[in-house]
């Protein structure tokens, strides 16, 4: 995929933070598309063995959510474990395994946070901006905020919060199961990004999208919709 911003990932600590909230500033919170309009949605997860990270994007029809299309890439790893930096630990084998997929997706869903990070600023944002693409953030764990009380049932949430902020959405998707923490990554807002997990998901605690990278990114292997088995 064609890159709207480049950079160097190998950057020192206070330089990647410092990139990290110059270009929180371009992130897009408002929805820039027509939702009736998706037709197809991208997940994105990472798996970290020993000093590789091996990235996989997977493609789906929407609102059917037929698998695809599959990119996987495995990079060496050039960062330092840093929480609140792991885009540039995980970053260029995510864009390698988006870049290999035959399709621009219209979405993409990532197991990772977006707005929800202390400088606003998480992977799912990071690609989003990097990419010029409409990108959610769908994390299994919470990064920073609070939240009050959650409901028991699937489809019930809270507001991730920072202080006074807004930071993201605490979602229920399968009832008495963990939730998952929501965020803005790049062009759409909170309830529309809310409401685009929750239309993925298929029973079980993630959505469709990232359900499938987890498992393709640890080594399962990918299963296209009427067609032969591949990675």
């Amino acid at each position: 995929m064609k890159l709207a911003i480049s950079h160097p990932w190998n950057l020192p600590l206070k330089e990647a933070q410092g990139l990290q909230t110059r270009l929180a500033a371009e992130v897009i919170t408002q929805t820039t598309f027509d939702p009736a309009g998706i037709t197809s949605v991208a997940g994105v997860d990472v798996s970290v063995r020993g000093g590789t990270a091996r990235a996989a994007a997977i493609l789906l029809s929407y609102p059917g959510l037929e698998p695809l299309d599959c990119g996987l890439a495995q990079q060496p790893i050039t960062f330092p474990y840093v929480p609140g930096l792991l885009a540039f630990r995980e970053g260029p084998a995510v864009l390698a395994a988006l870049d290999q997929l035959s399709t621009r997706p219209d979405i993409c869903i990532l197991d990772a946070h977006g707005l929800a990070h202390p400088r606003r600023f998480g992977l799912a944002s990071h690609i989003g901006v990097i990419l010029d693409l409409v990108s959610i953030g769908c994390a299994k764990s919470v990064l920073i905020g609070e939240h009050r009380e959650l409901g028991r049932a699937a489809g019930d949430w809270v507001d991730l919060m920072s202080g006074e902020e807004v930071i993201g959405a605490v979602l229920r998707t399968r009832q008495d199961v963990k939730p998952v923490f929501v965020s803005i990554g790049h062009r759409i807002d909170l309830v529309t990004a809310r409401r685009f997990v929750l239309a993925c998901t298929r029973g079980y605690r993630l959505p469709e999208p990232t359900r499938l990278a987890h498992r393709v990114a640890g080594g399962a292997m990918f299963i296209r919709q009427s067609a032969s088995p591949r990675e």
